[in-house]
């Protein structure tokens, strides 16, 4: 099983807490009930660590204008909205909110250049919060494709304290590919163009690199040519 490489940080701090209780147990004989009871609780968060940052690999369908899941999880929101940040103008909102047992890695919705990125620490309130897009801890991604623009936020919960993105103005944004993660939450928001087919609803569950959210519209004859082959 693949790990994502941000997790091992976590993994190898729960799991030396257990060998440290486990050596108690075997090298100090310390059969104590508190003791046996912490080591097999950071046995059991251990293995929970090892399967919340699973990494898999993922088969992300062909078309140059699909918009493809960046999260696993459950599509909370589809609306309106103003995106002040890299759009700057009224766009279609589709969030994706990732709970515990989802894969946290965080893929590219769409093919093209990377033009604008932004880091926001901020409050941690639940991701399904109206407020929690801008008042969060979030990340800000926007990527070119030659004929659009599109945004993308990863947005801490509750729980989330950590965000990780790899993007930077300049890279190529391969659809598919992994651009980073959330650590413990919480909610990954799409940013599109307004007549962009959209092939979900609320409560659809969708899968990162692989599920269909929909479709961006065809480019004019200007922009026909302006796609990257990413």
């Amino acid at each position: 099983m693949q790990i994502a490489k941000d997790g091992w940080s976590v993994i190898n701090k729960i799991a030396l807490i257990f060998i440290f209780f486990l050596l108690l147990i075997f090298i100090r004989d310390y059969l104590n009930v508190i003791i046996i009871t912490m080591a097999v609780i950071f046995g059991l968060l251990t293995a929970f660590a090892f399967y919340f940052f699973r990494d898999p690999e993922r088969k992300t369908p062909a078309g140059k204008d699909l918009i493809i899941s960046p999260a696993d999880g459950k599509v909370i929101k589809i609306e309106k909205v103003y995106d002040p940040d890299y759009r700057k103008e009224e766009s279609m909102l589709i969030s994706v909110f990732m709970n515990v047992f989802s894969v946290h890695v965080n893929r590219y919705p769409v093919g093209g250049k990377v033009e604008f990125t932004k880091y926001n620490p901020g409050k941690f309130m639940a991701a399904w919060d109206d407020k929690a897009s801008t008042d969060n801890e979030h990340s800000i991604i926007g990527v070119d494709t030659g004929a659009h623009k599109v945004t993308f936020k990863q947005i801490a919960g509750l729980i989330a304290r950590r965000i990780v993105y790899y993007s930077k103005p300049g890279d190529l944004a391969e659809k598919g590919a992994r651009f980073g993660l959330i650590k413990f939450g919480s909610r990954v928001d799409i940013l599109l163009p307004l007549d962009s087919k959209i092939n979900v609803r609320i409560g659809s569950w969708v899968t990162a690199g692989e599920s269909i959210l929909g479709e961006l519209p065809p480019a004019t004859e200007d922009d026909s040519n302006k796609y990257l082959s990413v």
